[in-house]
């Protein structure tokens, strides 16, 4: 389920990015202004995250899809082992499976360079700048999941506030990285384009800024604050984190 989740948003990204980028796509002449088009792209990307986590897989997995999610709750002890490698080696398969399915759906579209393969790179201010931001928005994100999950009466907005945030760094940040948090989602394109230039921002950054906030939560409120790895828990589906029962 965790590597099928990324898969599809690999192919979700790769479609919208197409279909707003691509120079044949009638999306570009009607909308000519990229900031429109990265805004649009951002809303997509949001509405599929946030599907994914509210999906029957997603309440069963706990909606990860992402390794510095698992690596940061298994940093919690929400978390066991081998659980955590299982399901970042599946992220892993799901990004790269992802991008050969689009790859087979779009054929000589996901190669144009307008497109190319929805590959993350540094932006024109270059690596340095990427790292950084990249660090930022993965202390942001995994701050808001671990503040929104662990109270109740919001817990069940968690993904609604995930995929508002996917959609806003898309829109404002994706510039200066290209906006990844997820290693797993940046390696599945650089392995079918063999394009690895900046790869290390993308390993480094992001597990260290959602394991910064994880310990910034933690200092704050305690390691007891954190109820659970999903991301969606109030729901019919049994818990093989915490062992809550499917009702």
């Amino acid at each position: 389920m965790e590597g099928a989740e990324l898969g599809v948003f690999m192919i979700s990204a790769a479609l919208f990015v197409a279909l707003l980028y691509h120079p044949a796509s009638p999306a570009v002449r009607w909308l000519p202004n990229e900031i429109v088009r990265r805004v649009l792209t951002g809303i997509a990307m949001g509405l599929t995250a946030s599907a994914i986590v509210y999906s029957p897989w997603g309440k069963q997995s706990g909606a990860h899809f992402n390794p510095c999610v698992t690596l940061t709750f298994w940093r919690l002890g929400k978390t066991a082992g081998w659980d955590a490698i299982f399901y970042i080696a599946a992220q892993f398969a799901g990004a790269v499976a992802g991008v050969l399915v689009a790859a087979t759906l779009l054929g000589e579209l996901i190669r144009h360079p307008s497109v190319n393969y929805v590959a993350t790179l540094p932006g024109a201010s270059g690596t340095s700048v990427a790292f950084v931001a990249e660090l930022l928005i993965s202390f942001g994100l995994m701050s808001v999941v671990l503040i929104v999950s662990n109270r109740p009466s919001v817990a069940w907005l968690t993904g609604v506030c995930c995929g508002a945030m996917v959609a806003t760094y898309i829109s404002i940040e994706a510039p200066l990285s290209g906006m990844s948090m997820n290693p797993a989602r940046s390696f599945g394109p650089a392995a079918a384009s063999h394009m690895w230039s900046g790869f290390w921002v993308y390993c480094v950054a992001p597990p260290f800024g959602m394991l910064a906030a994880a310990e910034t939560h933690v200092r704050c409120k305690g390691t007891a604050a954190v109820a659970c790895a999903k991301l969606h828990h109030e729901n019919d589906k049994r818990c093989i984190f915490c062992g809550k029962a499917g009702t």
